[in-house]
């Protein structure tokens, strides 16, 4: 594994311990699902932007520029989220650092699956991950980085 992998891989393990939630409810989903639309709005980004608790949808906007595809692929990055507990740019991460990739051999189907950055967990503290934070149609470092981004404004504002 090179050294810029494993320093990647680092930094998302790190994402995902400082980056939970004491909770998440309705208007959690609502407002931090408007600050992602605010921030790829006033960047004119082409994304689509999906939250969901447990099963439920509880947020989805379709930009400007976005396709009916970036929902497919929310979708199946959700699912990635859903089954390793991860964000899905870290486990297509850990993955490429073993040289494998996300298919059959593995038990899953990679046109339902997809290991890329994106898809990230809504995580409280002794409780898991009980929702799933996506955004779709920028190349996946960007995505995941959005999304990140937007949940550390969030935080700090729930903080506040």
């Amino acid at each position: 594994m090179s050294d810029e992998l494993q320093e990647l891989i680092a930094t998302l393990e790190e994402h995902e311990r400082r980056l939970t939630f004491d909770r998440f409810d309705h208007p959690d989903a609502w407002a931090l699902g408007r600050l992602l639309v605010e921030t790829a709005t006033g960047r004119e980004l082409p994304v689509a932007v999906d939250i969901r608790r447990g099963r439920q949808q509880m947020f989805h906007a379709a930009l400007p520029g976005s396709v009916a595809d970036n929902d497919e692929w929310i979708r199946r990055k959700v699912r990635v989220v859903e089954r390793y507990g991860a964000s899905s740019y870290l486990v297509g991460r850990r993955l490429a650092a073993q040289g494998r990739v996300l298919d059959a051999g593995m038990g899953v189907d990679p046109a339902r699956y997809a290991a890329h950055g994106g898809a990230f967990p809504v995580r409280v503290p002794q409780v898991g991950v009980v929702g799933v934070v996506t955004v779709s149609g920028l190349p996946q470092a960007d995505d995941h980085a959005l999304v990140v981004e937007a949940i550390e404004r969030f935080l700090a504002i729930q903080a506040a």
